[in-house]
């Protein structure tokens, strides 16, 4: 199979729940129709569908990259007014080699059962500091929504560059700067920031597109879906939207 010209490696198939629009028999042949070598899988905060998304990729001629998208606390925003923890926000972990995965279902297992039942599963700083807990993990910055992204609008530079120490000590040589291009306000926000920060710690950029669904005609079904995944309606303004790029 010829390399295609992107290899997708943030995508959500329907094991994202309530969220995913992506069967994996479905993904495979998409990678097959755009000569795409390899995808990788990273379901948020879940990796029930790694068994299926292996054997199917494997099978058609793909090489599956199994990963995760796993929210963690932000150590450096600061309590709000309202006594609330800031939601956690969510980084992108793919496993490099079998002990990597072994790491991710033990980090992905820990998010589930230490976290508080009325808020989502996520991992800490800490988690990520036990021994050899980061051992055969890529990790990516999370793009603009993630917590560097967040510390970066907020134009917290200081405490971003301290957070980029953070997961460069955590993850030596296997962190990479993630960027991506969804038409999203807060992309535009922090692109220069993103591209800033790499050049001067010597980081690789990553370019991913973060998959929702399979292709711009499913951007309407799929807000659809969100909406009733979080009880509200389309024509709400203050709730959670993708874009039509989102695929």
């Amino acid at each position: 199979m010829s390399h295609a010209e992107f290899v997708h490696l943030r995508v959500h198939t329907a094991y994202s729940l309530s969220e995913g629009a992506i069967h994996i028999k479905h993904l495979a042949s998409l990678c097959a129709e755009l000569k795409m070598p390899a995808v990788a899988m990273t379901d948020t905060a879940n990796m029930f569908g790694a068994l299926e998304f292996s054997e199917t990729l494997a099978g058609a001629g793909i090489q599956p990259i199994v990963g995760v998208t796993l929210p963690i606390e932000n150590p450096y925003l600061a309590l709000p007014r309202s006594g609330r923890k800031p939601a956690p926000e969510a980084l992108v972990f793919l496993a490099q080699n079998s002990v990597g995965y072994a790491n991710l279902m033990k980090l992905v297992s820990k998010a589930h059962l230490e976290s508080d039942g009325h808020e989502a599963a996520h991992i800490t700083i800490d988690d990520l500091r036990e021994d050899g807990r980061t051992e055969g993990i890529i990790a990516f910055t999370g793009g603009a929504l993630g917590p560097l992204g967040h510390l970066l609008r907020d134009g917290q530079m200081d405490k971003a560059k301290a957070l980029l120490d953070d997961l460069t000590s955590l993850f030596p040589g296997r962190l990479y700067m993630e960027i991506q291009r969804h038409g999203l306000e807060e992309e535009a926000q922090t692109e220069a920031a993103f591209l800033d920060l790499a050049y001067e710690r010597d980081l690789p950029l990553v370019a991913t597109n973060q998959c929702f669904f399979p292709d711009a005609s499913m951007y309407e079904a799929h807000d659809a879906l969100l909406c009733i995944a979080e009880g509200t309606y389309v024509e709400t303004r203050e709730r959670r939207r993708l874009t039509p790029d989102h695929a």
